[in-house]
């Protein structure tokens, strides 16, 4: 049984949006496990007493959804230093404790980033020979593939360690996910010649390519969604920048099309016509499909839920959650972490 405790006050629409989402789980269990032969999910939902009682009851979820009470909420202009220190009962607090616990296999929220991602530090401490944790952000890549980036946003400044880590930590990732036995490993650059770059990134591909990781060099931005590479490392200043800049390119791409197409008669008539290609378009572009970032590192699985989510997109999250868990992840990163060590 994985037991998957999700933030009850994370979000924009929060907690009507999360309640839905949790309708969705229980009404199809295989939408998280991929399997319909049998449930092997529990779920939780932790916040504040008096405003989740009466929404899982409303909703049908009583009897199927376990309630953990939390005092506070961290609100989404909550700086870290604040949520940290002065919210200890908040629902990320309590979430992450019960991780650390061992009440709770997973956490999930989709509230404020830099808050969980400041709380689950502290709370559940570091994996041996991981620095700093990392968000790792799936992206729709050529060929029905992914492409996986960390770090997304967590750390603006990084070292060659540091990086190498998350090379380590995103190769365990794209195995345990997408069940590939040697996920190429690229470096984020300016071009993908060896003699470009800034001096940490010049230092990080010298010390990966002595590693037993399946890297292939430099990547350009170009390359992220294309079938040639599997996992994609930069700081969190760059891959921020990079997968924003992706996601406004994909919003405009996607209304340009609309916009194309019902411009007239004939416009709508081809549009008609190609409605299916344009639909798997849409589905294959769709955020919430990709929705849940993982954030590697921590020693307990906590999963980032895009806050302006929608109750799909949410559910996607919780099911990120539960691959890492049945995959045994935070193991998987701790071996492969001491294997490096021992070279």
């Amino acid at each position: 049984m994985v037991r998957i405790l999700v933030d009850g006050h994370g979000g924009d629409a929060a907690p009507e949006m999360v309640l839905e989402a949790l309708r969705l789980v229980m009404a199809n269990p295989a939408r998280v496990t991929g399997s319909s032969a049998g449930s092997t999910l529990e779920i939780g939902i932790v916040g504040q007493v008096e405003v989740l009682e009466p929404l899982l009851a409303s909703h049908g979820l009583s009897e199927q959804v376990a309630l953990v009470a939390a005092d506070a909420v961290v609100g989404m202009c909550d700086s870290p230093s604040h949520a940290l220190r002065r919210k200890k009962g908040s629902s990320m607090h309590v979430g992450a404790a019960m991780v650390r616990d061992g009440s709770w296999d997973a956490f999930v929220s989709a509230g404020n980033t830099g808050a969980l991602m400041a709380i689950s530090k502290v709370v559940l401490r570091m994996l041996p020979g991981i620095d700093r944790p990392a968000i790792a952000s799936m992206i729709p890549a050529l060929d029905q593939g992914r492409t996986l980036m960390l770090d997304a946003g967590a750390n603006s400044e990084c070292t060659s360690d540091h990086l190498v880590q998350f090379a380590i930590m995103g190769s365990c990732y794209m195995q345990a996910a997408e069940g590939l036995d040697a996920p190429r490993v690229g470096l984020l650059n300016i071009g993908s010649e060896e003699i470009k770059g800034t001096d940490v990134i010049k230092l990080t591909s010298a010390k990966l390519s002595e590693t037993d990781l399946n890297y292939i060099g430099n990547v350009e931005g170009t390359d992220i969604s294309t079938n040639r590479v599997d996992v994609v490392v930069c700081d969190g200043f760059v891959g921020n920048v990079a997968l924003k800049t992706m996601e406004g390119t994909a919003r405009f791409l996607a209304q340009s099309i609309k916009d194309e197409l019902t411009g007239g008669m004939l416009s709508k008539a081809g549009a008609l016509l190609a409605r299916g290609a344009l639909n798997r378009f849409k589905d294959k572009v769709n955020p919430a499909k990709y929705n849940g970032a993982p954030l590697l590192g921590l020693n307990g699985i906590v999963v980032k839920s895009h806050g302006g989510t929608d109750a799909d997109g949410f559910v996607s999250a919780i099911a990120v959650a539960y691959k890492e868990v049945s995959e045994h992840l935070t193991d998987r990163i701790t071996t492969s972490i001491q294997e490096m060590v021992d070279l």
